[in-house]
């Protein structure tokens, strides 16, 4: 399975972070051992003093595809759930300075939380709350109304570039309130009034 990440997808986040708004989604890909093992911590790794949380919606795929068109994207998907995309963004600033790709910042080991997923139909994908808590604090709060390009969108851009497979996960960007982690943080995720991960930083 491979992980398919979108970043910029919300116009805040992009102008908290200085960026440029993307006139198509920015994509970027994490291993499968970028994914933290469920009950474990997430560990700040020593080649990093600034790791930021990013809280995202994701999409697991149920089937293959390829070149999909955006009306039939629903079909390629039947469970959403809540996960992390971890950044080293000192990393990431000198990486953007030079130029050069992004994987040591976005795909290291852990770099991934991946929470509960729950059927689709539970929710109301054009307008879903999520939030992000640190200890007991909301420090995150979007809404996906505010992704640039929505879900189905998502998945018809990436499909033109990748095959998707059964089991894949897509990460459909961040809202504004990224920040900082420390140790002994607990990170709470919510879609809608339910908890979709707790994991504690070490």
């Amino acid at each position: 399975m491979k992980i398919i990440c979108i970043g910029r997808n919300y116009a805040k986040h992009i102008e908290e972070l200085a960026n440029e708004r993307p006139l198509e989604p920015v994509v970027f890909l994490k291993p499968d051992s970028a994914i933290l093992p469920k009950k474990m911590p997430f560990f700040i790794p020593p080649f990093s003093s600034d790791i930021h949380y990013e809280v995202e919606v994701l999409v697991k795929i149920n089937k293959v595809g390829k070149y999909i068109d955006t009306k039939f994207a629903h079909k390629y998907y039947d469970e959403i759930g809540l996960g992390i995309d971890f950044t080293a963004r000192d990393i990431q600033a000198i990486c953007k300075e030079k130029g050069l790709p992004w994987e040591k910042a976005k795909a290291f080991d852990g770099s991934a939380v991946v929470g509960k997923f729950y059927p689709k139909e539970q929710f109301d994908l054009t307008d879903l709350h999520f939030q992000l808590l640190q200890n007991e604090v909301v420090v995150q709060d979007g809404n996906t109304k505010a992704m640039l390009w929505k879900i189905d969108e998502l998945l018809a851009y990436v499909s033109q570039f990748f095959t998707l497979k059964k089991g894949d996960i897509i990460f459909t960007g961040t809202p504004a309130g990224v920040g900082k982690v420390k140790e002994n943080d607990i990170l709470v995720g919510k879609l809608e009034d339910t908890e979709a991960f707790r994991i504690k930083v070490k």
